[in-house]
């Protein structure tokens, strides 16, 4: 468990969080709507002033809010399994798991959530969580890369997830059979990116460092001696 997560909340992150478990009653019905976050203003006795500083975003901000505390909690539960067990492909694919069972609670909020993140005001928001999700996963399951390999990792990771989550909340069996299986054949995704990754690293391990190189055209070529 990180620092961040062991350190005492904020007095607005406990806003944010009496808001968010009044908002996830009435987003199960209503969505998520100006409607549900006044509602859950009136339910934890908050003045919409002070719930608005609290979370400016509104019903969206809860809904980040919200992505991000389960990002948290599957993450706690990924470093708790025995990953040196597993190989790669069955790590990313129990990250993935373990974020999609995190929404169990409140897979109807989370329904309305999706739908509330497709509208046009959260175009910029909705790629962040997806983001957030597939970086939180890579970095529990014990991923160190970097530069490009870092981000390419996430890109893809960011697709399946997505993806993933739609034939999630889509199936109504509680064991999520077709989503289970629709996640191995996207897994393969990001099997085929670390193959190829290792193709090219094998195919270049004699050539030049044209990274190095590129940067010294970029900041110079240093101190001559």
């Amino acid at each position: 468990m990180t620092d961040a997560e062991t350190a005492p909340r904020t007095h607005n992150e406990t806003i944010r969080t009496q808001l968010l478990d009044a908002a996830l009653a009435h987003a199960a019905f209503d969505g998520w709507s100006s409607s549900t976050f006044k509602k859950a203003c009136e339910d934890t006795g908050l003045s919409t002033g002070d719930a608005r500083n609290a979370c400016p975003g509104g019903e969206l901000g809860l809904i980040s809010f919200w992505s991000r505390q389960l990002d948290r909690q599957a993450a706690r539960k990924i470093v708790k399994a025995e990953l040196a067990r597993m190989k790669i492909r069955e790590r990313v694919t129990f990250g993935v798991l373990c974020r999609l069972e995190a929404i169990a609670p409140h897979e109807e909020a989370a329904r309305r959530a999706r739908a509330r993140l497709l509208l046009p005001d959260a175009a910029t928001e909705a790629p962040k969580l997806l983001w957030a999700t597939a970086d939180t996963i890579w970095r529990a399951i014990g991923d160190t890369s970097t530069d490009a390999n870092f981000y390419s990792k996430r890109a893809i990771l960011s697709g399946v997830y997505g993806t993933t989550l739609s034939s999630w909340l889509n199936e109504d069996s509680a064991d999520k059979p077709q989503a289970r299986e629709f996640l191995d054949r996207r897994i393969q995704n990001v099997m085929d990116f670390e193959k190829t990754k290792g193709q090219v690293l094998k195919l270049t391990a004699d050539l030049p460092d044209i990274g190095g190189f590129l940067g010294k055209l970029r900041y110079g070529p240093g101190p001559r001696i």
